[in-house]
C-alpha cells in the first residue's frame, strides 16, 4: 500500500487540499478538495475570515476518509506576513487582518524612528514590502496598543492553523522570516530588535525548520474527520514550497515562482544583504535546508486576474493571452511594481489611467490591456535577470516558471524573448508538491532536497521555450 500525504495548500484566492503519493518512483497528485478564498471588506478593513477557513481545512481532511486514502502525514501552506495574536487563553485578539489593508500607510516612518531603513535591511536582508509583519504589528503598536499589551503568543496562519488542529504552538522558519523581524545569521526571532522596536518579545516561539513533527491531530479533530495522522512542518511559506519544487535535474538556474505574486531569484547559501540588493529591492527569505531564496517580489497575475473579474470571468486566461498575442504591437508599458496596482477599485481604469499619466496610447481593446500587462511583467522579468546577475556575480542559463503561471504559454514566450534564456515551465502545482516533498523526506520516502527534485523533474511534464529573438 501507497503512503499518502496531505498537502492543504492555501493561496489569497482559493485553498485545495492534495494528496501525494510515489508510484514506481513518480510522485503522483490527486486533488480531493477545493474551496474559494479572499479577504472579507468589513468596515473599511480588508480581513481574513479564519473560522471560515478552518472548517474549510477540517471539511477537506475529511474527504480522506471518503476515499479510503488515510494520509501518513499532513501539513498547511499559505502566503506570507499575515498573522494571528493570541491571548492567554488561545483566543484571537483583534481582526485577523489581510496584508492588502490600508493600515501599514506611514507604519514605515514609525519604524524607521526606531532603526534606518539601511540598517534594518542590512539586520534582516529582507525586502521592504509595506505590508511586512513588521510593519503590520506597528500599526497595531500605534493604533491598538492594548492587543499588543494582552498578547500571549504571535502565530503566522499556518502555524495557527496547525495549532487548531493538533493543540501544539509551533513557528515555522521559512514563513518567519517574511515578517522582517528574523536574524539572517543565527535564523531565529531577533529579539533585540523586536525589543527595540517596542513589541512584546515574549510571544515569538523559537523557528523550527521544515520537517518538524507538530504532533497528531487532538481528540475532537480526529473525531471530526474519522481518522488520526500526525501533523509536520512544510515550508509553510508557499514560495519556499513552490522553490523546493524547482525540478533542478543538474545545475542551477533562476525561478519564477508564478501566481498572483511572481517571486523571481535564485538559491544562495548565504543572505545577500548588500547595498546594491536593498536598493534593488531583493530580499533574502529563509527556504528549506536553510537555503537563502534571493528574489523580488514583483507584480504578478494578480493584474491579469483583476481584469478578468472585472470582465465578469467572461473569458478564460488561455483567451486572455491570445487576445494579448493579437495586440502584441500595442506599444505602452506600465511599471508593474507601481503600488496603484495594488488593490484599485478598478485594474483596466488603474492601466489606463497609467498610460495617460505616462503620456502613452492608453489601450481601449480588452486584448490591448492584457498585453500590456503580459509585455510589462516579461520586461520586468528581463531588467530583474540582469539585477540578479550583476549582484550575485553569476551567469544562469535558464529560469524554471513554477506554479500555476506556468500555464501561461503566452507569457513564458514573452519572457525566454526579453531574458534571453531557455524557459522551463513546471510544474503548476509547485506549492503542493513542495509541500508533500518536505512531508515525504520527514518520512524518509525520498533521502534529500536534490533526490526530491530529481522526482519532480521526472513525475511532470515540464515545457521548454527558447528566445525566438535572433542573435
Amino acid at each position: 500500500m501507497a503512503s499518502y500525504y496531505l498537502a492543504v495548500d492555501i493561496g489569497a484566492s482559493s485553498g485545495r487540499h492534495i494528496l501525494g503519493h510515489l508510484e514506481d518512483g513518480k510522485m503522483i497528485l490527486e486533488e480531493i478538495y477545493r474551496f474559494e478564498n479572499g479577504m472579507d471588506k468589513q468596515n473599511g478593513k480588508l480581513l481574513w475570515d479564519t473560522k471560515r477557513l478552518f472548517t474549510e481545512i477540517v471539511n477537506g481532511i475529511k474527504v480522506c476518509k471518503k476515499l479510503n486514502k488515510i494520509p501518513y502525514s499532513m501539513s498547511i501552506d499559505t502566503w506570507a506576513v499575515d498573522y494571528v495574536l493570541l491571548d492567554e487563553n488561545n483566543n484571537v485578539l483583534s481582526d485577523t487582518y489581510g496584508y492588502r489593508d490600508s493600515r501599514t500607510v506611514g507604519m514605515d516612518e514609525k519604524v524607521y524612528k526606531f532603526i534606518s531603513e539601511e540598517r534594518l535591511y542590512q539586520r534582516t536582508g529582507i525586502q521592504k514590502q509595506i505590508f511586512n509583519t513588521i510593519y503590520q504589528l506597528m500599526a497595531v503598536e500605534t493604533k491598538e496598543p492594548e492587543i499588543l499589551e494582552k498578547a500571549d503568543a504571535f502565530l503566522m496562519l499556518p502555524d495557527y492553523f496547525q495549532f487548531l488542529l493538533t493543540g501544539n504552538k509551533v513557528s515555522e522558519y521559512t514563513n518567519g522570516t517574511s515578517t522582517q523581524l528574523v536574524d539572517p545569521e543565527n535564523k531565529q526571532w531577533d529579539k533585540e530588535l523586536i525589543e527595540q522596536l517596542g513589541y512584546p518579545k515574549n510571544i515569538f516561539l523559537p523557528l523550527s525548520m521544515p520537517g518538524t513533527e507538530i504532533g497528531d491531530l487532538k481528540k475532537e479533530i480526529y473525531e471530526q474527520v474519522g481518522f488520526n495522522c500526525k501533523v509536520v512542518l512544510c515550508a509553510s511559506h508557499d514560495t519556499a514550497s513552490a522553490v523546493m519544487a524547482m525540478p533542478l535535474a543538474h545545475g542551477s538556474g533562476l525561478y519564477i515562482s508564478s501566481g498572483t505574486w511572481s517571486l523571481m531569484g535564485t538559491e544562495l547559501a548565504q543572505a545577500n544583504c548588500s547595498e546594491e540588493s536593498r536598493q534593488g529591492n531583493f530580499t533574502n527569505e529563509g527556504g528549506y535546508d536553510y537555503r537563502f531564496r534571493y528574489l523580488k517580489n514583483i507584480m504578478g497575475l494578480w493584474m491579469i486576474q483583476s481584469v478578468r473579474h472585472e470582465l465578469k470571468d467572461l473569458y478564460s486566461f488561455a483567451e486572455l493571452c491570445d487576445m494579448a498575442e493579437g495586440c502584441k504591437n500595442f506599444p505602452s508599458r506600465v511599471d508593474v511594481n507601481d503600488s496603484v496596482f495594488l488593490a484599485p477599485e478598478s485594474m483596466i481604469e488603474a492601466i489606463k489611467d497609467y498610460c495617460r499619466r505616462t503620456e502613452q496610447p492608453v489601450p481601449e481593446t480588452t486584448g490591448e490591456i492584457s498585453t500590456v500587462i503580459y509585455q510589462s511583467l516579461a520586461e520586468c522579468y528581463g531588467k530583474t535577470v540582469k539585477e540578479i546577475e550583476k549582484n550575485t556575480g553569476e551567469k544562469y542559463d535558464c529560469i524554471h516558471i513554477i506554479g500555476g503561471g506556468s500555464n501561461a504559454a503566452y507569457l513564458n514566450q514573452l519572457t525566454a524573448n526579453t531574458t534571453g534564456k531557455t524557459v522551463y515551465a513546471g510544474p503548476s502545482e509547485a506549492t503542493a508538491i513542495g509541500n508533500i516533498m518536505a512531508q515525504m523526506i520527514q518520512a524518509k520516502e525520498l533521502q534529500n532536497l536534490s533526490e526530491a527534485r530529481k522526482c519532480v523533474f521526472n513525475s511532470f511534464g515540464i515545457k521548454q521555450y527558447k528566445s525566438e529573438n535572433k542573435e
